[in-house]
């Protein structure tokens, strides 16, 4: 009664080892097939430009873009936030972003305000 017809495997093993948890089979380079993955925006033409960023919250910062990487993590330098509260302005040099916080980019030189298209005329 021990087997109960599981076959001649013995007692305690969990099956084959060509076979993973829901039938599918385990393959030892799964994991170096997947193509590497590419990060979704190309900051490098903005290296060594001004830039603005938003951050979720609120805050707004300017500065030259120096590095980033895969996660958009940014290092900035000569950066400038506006205080909107105080109506003061602060500058530090090198800042390091993390990229979660980020919500927007946009470069400086060339970005110009413009007019709200979809707001209703009065």
């Amino acid at each position: 009664m021990a087997d109960r017809g599981r076959g001649s495997a013995p007692r305690g093993a969990r099956g084959g080892s060509t076979r993973g948890g829901r039938g599918t089979p385990i393959s030892s380079g799964a994991a170096l097939d997947k193509p590497k993955r590419e990060a979704i925006l190309d900051l490098s033409k903005y290296v060594n430009e001004r830039i603005r960023v938003k951050f979720t919250g609120g805050r707004e910062v300017t500065g030259m873009l120096k590095g980033y990487d895969q996660l958009l993590n940014l290092v900035l330098d000569e950066v400038e936030e506006e205080i909107l509260a105080t109506n003061t302005q602060t500058r530090t040099w090198l800042v390091v972003l993390r990229g979660p916080t980020i919500t927007l980019l946009s470069p400086v030189d060339g970005s110009e305000e413009i007019e709200n298209p979809f707001l209703a005329p009065e």
